[in-house]
């Protein structure tokens, strides 16, 4: 993939109504297994799952990851001082880049993990019929192999975003 460090690419989010929400980001890495992409948090919004919440303030820096060949993609959160303050992941049909666009098909079921490692499902009441039979099954599948590969996910990026983090600070 011959793309240029820092340039622009847009984001789009196809929701599983079909409607698309583009975010502008710029490219921090991309190879023939992965893209990702930064974007700072320009409002400071917050998930929720009955007493369950994760903060996200303004300013945070978002860390974009889109496996081509995996059921799902992450944002990371580091707050400007570089201190972890979550993952989410979507579950997802698809990542794919297209020009200057990476794009994904949303499967409703988000994963949030806060810093301590206790993790939350977001949106099972979204769903149209239960989880087990959802999108034949492969969404239930999807979550649960997430589910046994999310700590190994997260210290992989976490080391991975502190050295992003220190190269966009000398920049």
């Amino acid at each position: 993939m011959r793309l240029k460090y820092g340039k622009k690419i847009t984001e789009r989010k196809i929701r599983y109504d079909s409607t698309t929400e583009d975010y502008p980001c710029k490219l921090l890495h991309a190879d023939t297994r992965k893209i990702t992409l930064l974007h700072q948090v320009e409002k400071p919004f917050e998930m929720r799952e009955g007493k369950q919440k994760l903060v996200i303030p303004k300013g945070t820096f978002t860390f974009a990851y889109y496996w081509l060949d995996q059921p799902y993609n992450l944002y990371f959160w580091r707050d400007t001082t570089g201190k972890y303050l979550g993952a989410y992941f979507n579950i997802v049909r698809k990542n794919w880049i297209q020009n200057d666009i990476v794009l994904f098909e949303d499967l409703i079921i988000d994963l949030v993990v806060k810093p301590n490692g206790t993790y939350y499902i977001l949106d099972q009441e979204e769903l149209p019929i239960p989880l087990q039979t959802f999108e034949n099954g492969y969404v239930d599948d999807a979550l649960h192999m997430l589910l046994e590969r999310k700590d190994n996910i997260i210290e992989e990026v976490k080391a991975e975003t502190k050295l992003f983090l220190d190269r966009i600070k000398t920049v």
